[in-house]
């Protein structure tokens, strides 16, 4: 691409598509031999080059026959590599299954973007199975976190190839998992918006799973409007229903358990800076303990987390076989636990989220919102943890400690840039609100993402 076009967000774009001022052709180009010449190859993991063009070529036509699709037609999106592609394996970050029978069809959400008009370029990396935090893979490289200064630095997972993208200005936008925190996680690193939709909100149809009881979607991208345009489309809706809301009446909830220890110093310098400014806005700050954080991790300690067990009996017969020998055998370790965790067990995990659920919706007021670091520390450097099992595992935990609170208690939620931590990384807000508040999330967080970016 271009430095006209390198990292411009989906709004800049789309004005130059409208008008007429850049050709849908001439962008997706760009974007190939952008790809194709960066200096980072572990980012896609397929480009759809031939797709990608005759997309271009079919929106152009249409943008130049006055039949626009809409504020997207045109508009590049990468895909993290778990979405079904026609025609192609899905092969979810893991070579065991290169070989794997071709999608006969696209995703839903992937024909649902492509009805409005976006253009598929290519797949993305991630972890394997998409089952770790920290975005690494030893099969298809690990992409490198490009606002990093210093050392190579993660970028986050599990959709780490959806972050890299766009922070290094390759797509305005991948379409990511979230499972414990694989949306938000690798945007708060990477500097971007990261939106982690209500589970159920879109299809999961030709999505490879993890846990189907915690498994969303969501975009990665450079607005908070972006995120609503796209989340409009990805349910097949023309135009968004969201309402940008006024950051007087808004009320934010900060927790004093929990998500806040152990955080960097200067993670919590730039959320705190952050929230005084929302304060400053009109907007209502309370702190309040949430026992169910705490409650969340005893059961998980007690009877194994609900993702793992999930994960288990989604890879048990692959585990058993010749193709564990393959896979990342961090995976394999992490998954494996999941053996562990009795029938009896998984019930009462069940038993108790719904309880969580219900006791933390009636902590919330009707116009209240929770606030808190989306991760704890910035992206840590990528060696130490490449060369140090128990390391990696420390860290994973570490980093989606405060996201997956959000997956376990069926909130939706939105990671907002909020300034740089050590090594200038960047720090992302986690605001969130319970499932199916989709709309009056969206709306809040296009009135604060201005304010909290400052």
């Amino acid at each position: 691409m271009t430095q006209t076009h390198l990292g411009r967000s989906i709004a800049q774009l789309s004005v130059l598509i409208q008008s007429g001022s850049l050709d849908p052709v001439t962008l997706i180009e760009e974007t190939l031999d952008a790809i194709r010449a960066h200096e980072d190859q572990a980012i896609f993991t397929r480009l759809l080059e031939e797709r990608a063009k005759e997309e271009a070529a079919a929106s152009s036509k249409r943008l130049r026959e006055g039949r626009s699709r809409g504020l997207l037609d045109g508009i590049p999106v990468a895909w993290k590599d778990l979405f079904a592609i026609a025609g192609l394996p899905t092969t979810a970050g893991s070579i065991v299954l290169a070989d794997a029978v071709p999608a006969q069809e696209d995703a839903d959400v992937v024909k649902a973007l492509h009805a409005a008009g976006m253009i598929a370029v290519g797949r993305v990396n991630m972890s394997e199975f998409a089952f770790s935090g920290l975005g690494l893979n030893p099969h298809y490289g690990t992409p490198l976190n490009p606002r990093a200064s210093d050392v190579a630095r993660i970028p986050g997972g599990s959709s780490s190839g959806s972050a890299v993208a766009v922070a290094a200005g390759l797509v305005p936008v991948s379409i990511g998992t979230d499972t414990g925190g694989s949306v938000r996680i690798p945007s708060a690193f990477n500097g971007l918006v990261g939106y982690k939709a209500s589970r159920g909100r879109y299809s999961m149809g030709g999505v490879f799973p993890l846990a189907t009881s915690l498994d969303s979607l969501g975009p990665l991208c450079r607005s908070v409007q972006d995120a609503v345009w796209v989340d409009a489309a990805m349910r097949g809706h023309l135009v968004p229903e969201v309402i940008r809301a006024s950051p007087v009446g808004l009320s934010v909830v900060v927790p004093t358990n929990l998500v806040m220890d152990d955080v960097e110093d200067g993670v919590v310098q730039a959320f705190e800076a952050a929230i005084a400014r929302l304060s400053a806005a009109g907007v209502t700050v309370r702190r309040a303990a949430f026992p169910a954080f705490d409650a969340l991790f005893q059961v998980m300690a007690e009877h194994g987390p609900l993702v793992t067990a999930e994960a288990f009996a989604l890879h048990h017969r692959r585990l058993a076989g010749p193709e564990a020998e393959r896979m990342d055998q961090r995976v394999v370790a992490r998954t494996r636990l999941g053996e562990k965790i009795t029938l009896v067990g998984y019930l009462e995990i069940l038993k108790v989220r719904e309880q969580l659920i219900r006791d933390v919706a009636g902590m919330l007021g009707p116009n209240e919102f929770v606030a808190y670091p989306s991760v704890a520390h910035v992206a840590p450097a990528l060696a130490p943890l490449e060369a140090d099992d128990e390391l990696f595992v420390k860290v994973n935990f570490k980093t989606l400690r405060n996201t997956l609170i959000g997956n376990f208690l069926d909130w939706c939620g939105v990671s907002l840039p909020c300034g740089t931590g050590d090594a200038g990384m960047p720090v992302g807000l986690l605001l969130s609100a319970p499932k199916n508040q989709d709309e009056r999330l969206l709306a809040a967080a296009l009135a604060l993402e201005g304010i909290v970016a400052e």
